[in-house]
C-alpha cells in the first residue's frame, strides 16, 4: 500500500500558492515540498515582449539582486525594449524635423508678403 503523505501548510486546496512536490527524505519517509511560484519576465511598456537581458524573479527578490542585472545599460533600460525606444527616438526626431520645417515654411511666407 502507498505510504499516505499529510500537508505541511494549512491551506488544503490545490491553488497557486500551496503548489507541492513529495520527496523522500533520507530516513525513507515521503514529505511534501512546497514549491514557491514561478516568476514571469518583465515586460515592455509599449508592446508586451518579454525584456531581453533582465532576469525574470518574483517582486521582493529583485531588492537582492544587483542592478545590473535588473536593467540593460540603454535609456529606458528596464521598461522598453530596444525596438519601442528605437521607435521613440525616430518619432521625437521626426516631430523635430517637422516643427522645423513648418517654422521655415511660415517665415517664407512672411518674407513673401512684405
Amino acid at each position: 500500500m502507498a505510504q499516505r503523505v499529510t500537508l505541511r501548510k494549512r491551506t488544503p486546496y490545490n491553488t497557486t500558492s500551496a503548489r507541492r512536490r513529495i520527496v523522500k527524505t533520507p530516513g525513507g519517509v515521503l514529505r511534501y515540498h512546497h514549491l514557491k511560484k514561478l516568476p514571469t519576465a518583465p515586460k515592455c511598456g509599449d508592446c508586451g515582449s518579454k525584456l531581453p537581458g533582465v532576469v525574470a524573479l518574483r517582486p521582493r527578490e529583485y531588492a537582492t539582486v544587483s542592478k545590473t542585472q535588473k536593467h540593460v545599460n540603454r535609456a529606458y533600460g528596464g521598461s522598453r525594449c530596444g525596438g519601442c525606444v528605437r521607435s521613440r527616438v525616430v518619432r521625437a526626431f521626426l516631430i523635430e524635423e517637422a516643427k522645423v520645417v513648418k517654422r521655415v515654411i511660415k517665415s517664407q511666407q512672411k518674407g513673401g508678403r512684405s
